[in-house]
């Protein structure tokens, strides 16, 4: 059984935070969240959640909130140009918050997302020590993982990097647009689609943020993926088979496609194979080793949480 916390959780009503925030109201913890809208907030507070007001670049807005916590997991991300400031001021924001709680003698763990695009494409399979060399999209990310990390040396503050895959479930992120994309009958794929992508079950991803928060002696780096090592050309080939009607598969040049997409592009070019032994030495198994071996339930999801929204 792991301990009863306070967390502090940004992005709650996000994709990765929404999972994250299930996942910990299963687990019995008590969450209180940083959402931008009331109307967020009250949905939130329905379910036990104590919502905090406040924007990740409105330090003053969630700080104290965050300070009287003793766990904060942040997996918020501004989706702008000013994605990696907003960043940077919310990591020294929570990281401030937890070093004076912890000051005070109790034990804060402080969890941050990253993601297995600051590997670049690996040789062999990439572990969690593998040298980082991220693709221009998340060149910024590397720091941030390094300031959180240095925080929790020598101090009563624990600190975690969590570098999910390509996460999938649901209607959104990168798995969600290609599920859109085959329903309207259409699916571009960025080159041969001969490369291979690590990715994660949404509902999977959140289970290793609880068991990192909660293990009194996790810390560092971990990897969340389901390790299928799957090429995008058989995700597709498999997400055709079972549309309702079969859509065209249009091949793009990775030039033509960063024309269009800029950095993320060269992201969705990405040639990995990642490994989690320090996520699965904590006790972390997924549930679900595959997207194109569960497309007919990922369809499922992805109209079940269209409908809802």
């Amino acid at each position: 059984m792991w301990p009863h916390m306070r967390i502090f959780l940004t992005g709650a009503t996000g994709y990765v935070g929404s999972a994250v925030l299930d996942a910990l109201l299963r687990g019995g913890h008590t969450v209180t969240a940083l959402v931008r809208e009331p109307e967020r907030a009250e949905r939130l507070s329905v379910r036990g959640v104590q919502a905090v007001v406040g924007d990740l670049s409105t330090p003053r807005t969630y700080a104290g909130a965050a300070e009287g916590c003793d766990g904060i997991i942040h997996t918020a991300l501004e989706q702008s140009r000013r994605g990696p400031e907003v960043d940077r001021q919310a990591v020294d924001t929570l990281l401030g918050a937890a070093i004076r709680h912890s000051a005070k003698g109790q034990p804060v763990t402080f969890v941050y997302t990253s993601g297995v695009w600051v590997l670049g494409n690996t040789a062999g399979a990439a572990k969690e020590d593998a040298p980082v060399r991220p693709t221009p999209l998340v060149a910024w990310r590397p720091d941030h993982e390094t300031l959180v990390l240095d925080a929790g040396r020598g101090r009563t503050l624990r600190t975690a990097v969590i570098r999910p895959g390509i996460v999938y479930g649901g209607a959104a992120g990168v798995i969600g647009d290609l599920l859109k994309d085959a329903v309207n009958g259409l699916v571009r794929v960025i080159g041969d689609g001969r490369n291979r992508w690590a990715c994660v079950y949404d509902r999977d991803l959140a289970d290793l943020y609880v068991r990192v928060v909660s293990a009194p002696d996790a810390s560092g780096v971990y990897h969340a993926n389901d390790e299928a090592d799957e090429r995008v050309s058989d995700i597709v080939e498999a997400l055709a088979r079972h549309a309702k009607m079969v859509p065209d598969v249009r091949h793009v040049p990775l030039d033509e496609a960063r024309a269009k997409l800029g950095p993320y592009a060269d992201a969705l070019a990405l040639n990995q194979i990642v490994r989690g032994p320090r996520a699965r030495a904590l006790g972390w198994a997924p549930t679900l080793h595959s997207v194109a071996g569960n497309v007919a339930r990922l369809f499922e999801e992805f109209r079940t949480a269209r409908e809802a929204a």
